[in-house]
């Protein structure tokens, strides 16, 4: 199923479509009292950019110098090619160790990798620890939100999931009481599972720690309490200095969620006596992106998900529609990357009103870049045949003065006498709105009638 068939579906239940983009519009505004309220702002975007216009300039010189401080801190470092190498690494440490049970903080790049269905296959029960995370996992389904995995989901619709799978009484729906069912819940996993797995938002090449951000403390829950703890980073999370945390700390959570920074900023530089702990570096098409001269700069994201806050086409069409682990403009940019066959639809889902680009903390230039994609794409013969037939035939038309002229004629000629010959259900155009009413001649005709 394409994106514009999955927004269809989306679209079909009207209230929760409304509610969706009124609150993921709610969540930009938030963004914007948050951004605003620093006289600074656009000096931190600038410097954030800037700084990773450097490491991308330098990616193989930080990440030597990453991995030689992360191992001098007692770290083992992993080099994964690609999110099948990513899997077996975190497989064959779970299998060193002999653990068939981890506990796992929210990870957009194992997300990406498939790594909880890998491990299930391989007998390993994965437990989601962020709530979000918890409660789309227990419906057997993917996040539809980097940030905030499970907007879609109504309070009443998470109480009827609890009281199935977590005993909550029935028809309760206070989020008080299904956060501390939640917590209750995980509680115990964090007690008992010896292996706790991460994600990377920052890692600092400088000293050979890294950062987690998370609202929750779940992150900190499963790590302090393990004897393992894994780490996954995608090789473009990695920032030169300590000093530069400070730059993207300030924007982050002000960017993701209004808030002036995130609950827990925990920092990892070495284990605790007696604990083991990885780092898994992965590459997964980064490289290859890397070398995209127009479309390097989407390694400068942060995973902020401004830019799904603001979209409009995302915030009524839902995640789960861009069928990826990173949905929204700046996943339809990172899609294609990975398989442009399977993800060519994602980079035409888009209006190009460049909301995206505008509220970017690191200033990608996102609407460029889908712009981009599209031309790629349809070079390549990724394009649907109707629309490239479509595009050629409007290209013919508006290349040839008369004969834009003719069809213009006939166009108004058709819509004034037969209207039912465009005004259709197999009109695309006329599904979603009402064709205009016809000019009774056109612009070059009124114009050579009244020029002087």
């Amino acid at each position: 199923m394409n994106h514009s068939e999955a927004a269809d579906k989306f679209n079909k239940d009207f209230d929760r479509t409304t509610w969706h983009d009124e609150t993921l519009w709610w969540v930009r505004q938030k963004r914007d009292r948050a951004a605003f309220a620093i006289p600074e702002w656009e000096d931190l975007r600038n410097t954030a950019s800037q700084i990773k216009h450097n490491v991308l300039s330098n990616l193989d010189t930080y990440l030597i110098e990453f991995e030689k401080n992360a191992k001098a801190n007692g770290v083992t470092v992993h080099w994964a090619a690609d999110a099948h190498e990513h899997n077996q690494i975190v497989l064959s440490i779970l299998k060193e160790q002999g653990i068939q049970q981890i506990v796992k903080s929210k990870s957009m790049l194992t997300e990406e990798c498939h790594l909880n269905p890998f491990l299930a296959e391989n007998g390993v029960e994965v437990i989601d620890t962020d709530l979000g995370e918890r409660i789309v996992q227990l419906a057997d389904e993917p996040p539809s939100h980097i940030v905030m995995p499970c907007i879609h989901w109504k309070k009443e619709e998470i109480g009827v999931l609890f009281h199935k799978h977590l005993g909550t009484p029935e028809g309760c729906a206070d989020p008080s009481t299904l956060t501390l069912a939640a917590r209750e819940h995980l509680r115990e996993k964090f007690l008992t599972r010896r292996v706790a797995l991460t994600g990377v938002n920052f890692a600092v090449a400088e000293t050979g720690e890294f950062v987690v951000c998370t609202n929750e403390g779940n992150a900190d829950m499963g790590t302090h309490l393990a004897d393992v703890h894994i780490a996954c980073m995608g090789i473009e999370k990695i920032v030169p200095k300590r000093k530069h945390l400070g730059v993207f700390l300030r924007l982050l959570a002000r960017s993701a969620t209004g808030q002036p920074i995130t609950t827990y900023s925990s920092h990892f530089a070495k284990p605790r006596e007696g604990q083991q702990m990885h780092i898994v570096l992965v590459d997964n098409g980064r490289s290859r992106q890397l070398g995209r001269e127009e479309f390097r700069n989407s390694l400068k994201c942060i995973r902020c998900g401004a830019c799904m806050n603001t979209c409009p086409v995302y915030r009524r069409s839902g995640g789960h529609s861009y069928h990826n682990a990173v949905a929204g403009p700046i996943g339809s940019i990172l899609a294609p990357n990975l398989d442009m066959t399977k993800n060519a639809d994602l980079p035409f889902a888009s209006t190009l009103c460049g909301s995206c680009s505008n509220v970017c903390p690191v200033k990608i230039n996102i609407h460029e870049q889908l712009y981009s994609w599209r031309q790629v794409l349809t070079k390549s013969g990724h394009s649907p045949t109707a629309k490239t037939i479509g595009m050629k035939a409007m290209a013919a038309v508006l290349s040839s003065p008369s004969v834009y002229r003719f069809s213009g004629k006939i166009g108004r000629l058709t819509l004034s006498n037969t209207p039912f010959v465009v005004n259709n259900s197999l009109n695309p155009w006329y599904k979603q709105r009402e064709m205009p009413e016809p000019p009774k001649e056109s612009f070059g005709e009124w114009y050579k009638k009244n020029r002087k």
